[in-house]
């Protein structure tokens, strides 16, 4: 759990004047757990304010010496101490906010700025009339400072995506970007979509990306731009959420489905060449979870029958398969932004990739009513604009998203390594299936999907014990009732059968601590009535 600690304006001083030997090793103590530092912008004059008075002090009696006049020594110091601190904006509401009779302002307005932290959160002070008012923050003398972080806390409960923890890591970055779009106020097709296609497809490594208003749109816009509609079949997976089949039916188009390899729940390619017919119009294979299936053997067969490839990498951005990103191994790459994917925005959202100048063209159109220019439709097309707000959300993540790219890699393979000893198969009941991760390939565990033989028992077990899971899918798309018109029935794809019966996804996010990802697997284990595997020792 990401422990928030906003300072006071007296503790803040003795750190930067080091004059508490107990306060400044604490402060080390909070920053080795992992803690999050703030202020509130409010209280910064007057923090600086004091600090120039103490400095001018010390240049006064000769316990200082600098050639810089006491507020601009102060100044510099602060902007240093700051680096490492998280300012926290106050919105005009805060003021307003508080009573006008309320004894001290300035500390419940720093309270309010708190409050707009994840909670729980705290406020290190060592000022015994520090009235915060009515917001819900913690204060701590430094006793209580000490006793937090000693504390280890084992009950509290872990989330499964923690979207507040990489929020207030960039919310500096966040906030200023969101403010930018405000003020030039351009919320359609604002400047920051340029700006966010032209480094998304530099960073996929293709000519083009176009955004649009959901990965599900994306996925619709590149069957609509190869002109696949009525009589028209289109192959691929059972396994994976109903988007990935619901835009071949929306065209009018029929899918066909084939079934997965088992070990990375992928389209399994031994199979694709019997499912191609003379109404197959392309493929449309899913990067499930987080990593992406055999491409070099499904273009091949592609290109022997002349099929387009999209792949739907709406879990795989950031992956890699022999050094090409997802999105950028076919003729057309899709990806979603919804918000809990690698990279996700606050709301719907979705990007096509390719290196195709024509097809670029046409999927700016179809985003767009169909329009080529104002007042000129060429194409029957859909309001699939990005929204300029969002893709300033994204703008503000993207700078430091390949390093979440890699601490997911980093947790996916400590997750398989301290499993590692359990039972390789679904016997003995106590066995836990990992997820593989095929030759060449790069995983972002979008989820950290494991296979158990009893996983309604466990899950509930876990949720017992304040850990979540989920299961991605519980059905197969050919159980669907939607899709009953398809022709297929239970039995006709058994590896997508198997792993819908089995399959729990665990907690999995960048900001998952070690400590957390312990706990989760020794909760499993001794539910399993299983013996914790000891590590390698390659510490991740």
């Amino acid at each position: 759990m990401m422990l928030n600690l906003v300072l006071g304006v007296d503790v803040a001083l003795d750190l930067l004047l080091e004059r508490s030997h107990s306060r400044t090793k604490l402060f080390s103590r909070f920053a080795s757990a992992g803690a999050l530092f703030h202020m509130a912008v409010s209280a910064l004059p007057g923090l600086e304010n004091i600090l120039g008075s103490e400095i001018a002090k010390l240049i006064d009696d000769d316990r200082l010496v600098t050639d810089l006049p006491a507020s601009a020594f102060a100044g510099k110091q602060l902007d240093s101490f700051l680096r490492g601190i998280h300012v926290l904006s106050t919105p005009g509401y805060c003021w307003k906010d508080i009573p006008p009779d309320h004894s001290r302002r300035e500390d419940a307005l720093i309270a309010l700025s708190a409050a707009m932290l994840p909670q729980p959160v705290y406020i290190w002070t060592g000022d015994d009339a520090f009235n915060p008012g009515t917001a819900s923050i913690t204060l701590l003398d430094d006793g209580a400072a000490a006793e937090l972080v000693d504390k280890k806390d084992e009950t509290h409960p872990i989330p499964f995506i923690d979207l507040a923890a990489q929020q207030v890591d960039l919310r500096d970055c966040i906030e200023k970007r969101l403010f930018t779009v405000l003020q030039h106020g351009r919320y359609i097709m604002g400047p920051e979509i340029q700006e966010l296609e032209e480094k998304l497809a530099a960073y996929v490594g293709v000519s083009h990306c176009i955004t649009c208003a959901s990965g599900t749109d994306s996925l619709e816009i590149a069957l609509r731009a190869l002109g696949i509609g009525p009589g028209d079949e289109v192959i691929t997976v059972p396994f994976t959420w109903i988007s990935t089949a619901e835009v071949i039916c929306q065209v009018g188009a029929q899918p066909v489905f084939i079934d997965i390899d088992p070990s990375t729940f992928n389209m399994n390619a031994d199979l694709l060449e019997s499912a191609i017919t003379p109404r197959s119009k392309a493929i449309l294979p899913v990067s499930l979870f987080g990593q992406l299936p055999d491409y070099e053997r499904i273009n091949a067969i592609a290109a022997k029958y002349n099929l387009p490839v999209i792949e739907d990498g709406a879990q795989s951005f950031g992956a890699t398969q022999n050094g090409k990103r997802s999105c950028g191994v076919s003729l057309i790459g899709s990806t979603s932004f919804f918000p809990a994917k690698p990279l996700g925005c606050y709301g719907d959202g979705g990007a096509l990739f390719t290196n195709d100048d024509a097809l670029a063209d046409t999927f700016r159109a179809i985003r767009t009513h169909g329009g080529q220019k104002r007042h000129h439709h060429p194409f029957i097309g859909m309001n699939g604009r990005f929204d300029t707000l969002q893709a300033s959300i994204l703008l503000a993540k993207f700078p430091t998203f390949q390093q979440e790219v890699e601490a997911r890699e980093r947790i996916g393979a400590r997750y398989t390594e301290l499993f590692s000893n359990l039972a390789s198969d679904l016997c003995p009941p106590a066995s836990i299936i990992c997820p593989a991760v095929a030759p060449g390939n790069t995983h972002v565990y979008a989820q950290y999907t494991i296979r158990v033989k009893d996983r309604d028992t466990l899950s509930a077990k876990l949720k017992a014990n304040g850990i979540p899971s989920a299961v991605y899918y519980p059905k197969c798309l050919h159980e669907q009732p939607a899709f009953s018109s398809c022709g297929y029935q239970w039995g006709d794809f058994p590896a997508a059968e198997r792993a819908s019966r089995q399959v729990l996804s665990l907690p999995m996010h960048p900001f998952l601590g070690e400590a957390e990802q312990d706990r989760i697997i020794d909760a499993i284990i001794r539910e399993m009535g299983t013996t914790r595997p000891q590590s390698s020792g390659n510490r991740l």
